[in-house]
């Protein structure tokens, strides 16, 4: 268990390079488990969700090489059956929320999986019925012993099918597209996720001698394939980075430079922190962020309340809305936050308010931020990460605040942001990371 130290009122100036994308980090390192060759892949985020993963993978007896701080490569060509069914697998895959992306590729290429309930953050719900729903449609049976809160999966082989998705799930589509990939015959799947993660996914596997189209639609077709070969791929930065990074500048008056953020797969988040009153500029593809003294929320055109809510792709994604809250406490004006797919996830702003944040939580959904326009500082305080996001969101309250906050549980910010402590003090943020 460690926490964070945090000295309020410091200004950043200088550069940050975003780390390797977590989430699609976890899909391709997954779909390793697809093809007996090996696979490698560059730009993978050193945090603690990925290398948790990687090293099950090894547990599994995937031949894992690190070549590079942040390239591996992977060879899956003597898998242990047997230890997918042990206890030890099982218990790690209950604090790991992306082990769920290694039943696609296990029932694909060897006709069997075992998952106990993924863990992860405590944001609310997070139903399996896509994943289950769309590998059954591919012919796997599938029984759930709730008791245990075991999973297991089971197919011969896997043949394709028309879907419709019940939701436009990410991982949920990743999960069917791998399975797919070596099912008999030809697998529609409509209502498909298309985020840029996915594309990569998809364009990985394409790589490996998969055959798919209709990557970044909603409409992906695939036909089956006996077996995947070899690839090299890289990570795209993550997106989820970036915007923590928009906020983190704009909150704290720094003047940033995030470099080679891959713009054309950014969608709609620079333009969602433009609402807040945000100015976000572009040199090739760096992004560059001035010093704001104050930030001005827009209205609606009619002149109402400006509402900013998470959507499928390319609408935005859920993962910053927690960053969004917490910039618009310092903006001018006041804007609806709408949290569409977790229950739980705006539960943090408890800590926020009691910081001296203006917060009217509505619902489990909703939450009406009052921006202080910078003219009441947020004062330091004491607290604990609930989530990855939340931990973000609670870091950049600290780091904006007047006096020393702590904010204890650190290992969930650890699971999606590489070093970020040494990072930020690189630049000119005063953060002490304290182990127990």
């Amino acid at each position: 268990m460690s926490s964070f130290v945090i000295e309020g009122g410091h200004k950043m100036q200088g550069i940050l390079e975003p780390q390797g994308a977590k989430n699609e980090a976890l899909q391709v390192i997954c779909a390793t488990l697809l093809s007996p060759e090996e696979v490698i892949i560059e730009n993978i985020p050193d945090i603690l969700d990925v290398n948790n993963l990687i090293q099950l993978l090894r547990d599994m007896g995937v031949k894992v090489n690190k070549l590079n701080p942040n390239t591996y490569s992977f060879k899956a060509d003597d898998i242990n059956l047997d230890y997918i069914k042990s206890e030890s697998f099982l218990f790690k895959c209950t604090s790991l929320r992306g082990s769920v992306m290694l039943i696609g590729p296990l029932v694909a290429r060897f006709g069997y999986a075992m998952l106990a309930k993924p863990g992860g953050d405590k944001i609310g719900r997070r139903r399996l019925d896509t994943h289950f729903l769309g590998l059954q449609k591919l012919g796997a049976s599938f029984n759930y012993n709730s008791e245990k809160q075991i999973f297991e999966i089971s197919a011969d082989r896997l043949k394709g099918t028309y879907m419709l998705l019940d939701e436009a799930s990410v991982t949920g589509t990743a999960n069917v597209v791998m399975a797919a990939v070596l099912a008999e015959g030809e697998t529609t799947i409509y209502n498909a996720a298309c985020e840029p993660y996915i594309q990569q996914l998809c364009n990985m596997l394409k790589m490996m001698g998969a055959n798919i189209s209709g990557i970044g639609s909603n409409l992906i077709q695939i036909k089956g394939v006996d077996t995947l070969g070899a690839a090299k791929h890289r990570i795209l930065p993550d997106m989820i980075e970036v915007g923590s990074f928009i906020g983190m500048a704009a909150m704290t008056g720094s003047e940033i430079t995030i470099k080679n953020v891959s713009f054309e797969n950014l969608g709609i988040i620079p333009d969602s922190f433009r609402k807040l009153g945000i100015t976000i500029g572009q040199i090739g593809n760096d992004m560059y962020i001035p010093p704001h003294e104050n930030y001005t929320i827009e209205s609606f055109i009619d002149g109402s309340i400006m509402n900013i809510a998470d959507a499928p792709w390319p609408g935005l994604t859920p993962d910053l809305l927690s960053v969004i809250l917490v910039t618009a406490t310092q903006a001018k004006g006041s804007v609806l936050i709408h949290q569409k797919m977790f229950e739980s996830r705006l539960f943090f702003v408890d800590k926020l308010i009691d910081m001296g944040a203006q917060i009217i939580l509505c619902d489990p959904h909703r939450a009406t931020v009052i921006g202080l326009d910078n003219k009441i500082k947020l004062r330091g305080a004491t607290m604990s990460s609930p989530d990855i996001r939340a931990g973000i969101a609670l870091l950049i309250a600290a780091m904006s605040a007047e006096g020393t906050s702590t904010i204890h549980n650190i290992d969930q910010i650890d699971r999606g942001y590489q070093n970020i402590d040494k990072r930020l003090n690189d630049i000119g943020a005063k953060i002490t990371r304290i182990d127990y």
